[in-house]
This record gives structure tokens, C-alpha cells and sequence, in this order.
């Protein structure tokens, strides 16, 4: 039997020292470790396909949060199917110790529980993002009406802008000469007068 771990974070700038100090304190070596630092929203992560692939019968995986898996319910439940029924491999979720399915060899009751747990939570968190992504909707709808625009703010054309796109056109001022006078950043400059020229 061979002890993997898997921690995954959804972007670069994340860090997963915390997930990883979970792994091996529970005793999984770090070269056993698959690391993504990339969303959950799909399987196409190498990390965690490498995991799958290493996965054997009677292996154990662990995993600090449930959500490690998948973002959503459904992906989820695939997952921990794949892994604990076709793989024939024991997941331990480090934050819920219910989800240990090493304590479920030969017990129905435990198998149900460890199902009907799996389920909840997976519900749970799937409904948490939607709430937030719900919140993150409302609260920009609500900051339009008052007035809030989001982005960058849009620069200004100068009323001689004609005239120096000409003459940036026409080669006699460089590019960089063109922007300062219009006031721009060489690549606006550049769109504007290109869309200028086509105008």
C-alpha cells in the first residue's frame, strides 16, 4: 500500500503550504504529493491526472478538504466513485473525519454514513459558490446603479488628436512622440489611430 496526498489551489498566486503541512503531518512523503495550482472547474489539471494514474488497489489518498476534488457536486461524487469503487483506493478528507473510508472495510453502516455524509458536504459546498458567485452579482449590480464603474477609466481623446494621428501616419512623428502629445499610452495610441485611419 502506498500513502499519496493531493493539494491543489485555484491560482498561481495562491500558496499551498498549509495543504502540504497537513499531508505530510499525517505521514504522506512529499515525493508522494501531486500539487495544481489551477481551478477546479475541470479534470484537465496534470497533477491530478498523474494522481489518478498512480492510484492503485488498496493505495490510500489524502486530502485536506473535500473540495480538492472538484468544484462542484456531481464532480465530486464521480470522483470519489472512481477512486474508492472502480480504483478500489481509501480516501481520508483530513477535515472531516468522517470521510475516512479505511474505517468502512466491511461495514454497511459505515459505508451508508460515509455516503450520506459525502453527499451533504458535497451539496454544501457546491451551494456555498453559488452563493458567493450569487453575492458577487448582486453587490456589482448594485454598485452600477449607484454609479460605480468598474475597469479602467476610458482616456480622454485630445481635441487635437486628428493632427497627430495624421502626422504619426504621415511618419513624421514617431510613436512614441504621437502617444506623449495625445496624452496616451502607445498601445491606445496606436488603436485609436489606427481606427482613425480606417474611419
Amino acid at each position: 500500500m502506498k500513502i499519496y496526498g493531493y493539494a491543489r489551489v485555484s491560482s498561481t498566486d495562491q500558496n499551498l503550504d498549509r495543504q502540504l503541512d497537513s499531508l505530510t503531518s499525517f505521514g504522506v512523503e512529499p515525493n508522494n504529493i501531486f500539487k495544481d495550482k489551477v481551478s477546479g472547474k475541470n479534470f484537465d489539471r496534470d497533477g491530478y491526472l498523474k494522481m489518478i494514474a498512480a492510484l492503485r488497489k488498496g493505495d490510500l489518498l489524502v486530502i485536506t478538504d473535500i473540495d480538492r476534488l472538484g468544484r462542484n457536486y456531481d464532480m465530486i461524487i464521480t470522483e470519489w466513485v472512481k477512486i474508492t469503487k472502480h480504483i478500489g483506493a481509501d480516501i481520508v478528507v483530513l477535515g472531516m473525519p468522517l470521510l475516512d473510508t479505511r474505517s468502512q472495510v466491511g461495514s454497511l453502516a459505515g459505508r451508508l454514513l460515509g455516503d450520506i455524509v459525502l453527499q451533504l458536504l458535497s451539496y454544501v459546498a457546491q451551494k456555498e459558490r453559488e452563493n458567493i458567485h450569487r453575492r458577487q452579482s448582486e453587490g456589482i449590480a448594485a454598485a452600477k446603479k449607484r454609479g460605480v464603474v468598474f475597469g479602467r477609466p476610458s482616456v480622454k481623446t485630445p481635441e487635437n488628436f486628428d493632427k497627430i494621428a495624421t502626422a504619426y501616419l504621415d511618419r513624421k512623428l514617431s510613436l512614441t512622440k504621437a502617444a506623449a502629445l495625445a496624452r496616451m499610452n502607445r498601445s491606445t495610441f496606436y488603436r485609436r489611430s489606427k481606427a482613425a485611419l480606417i474611419l
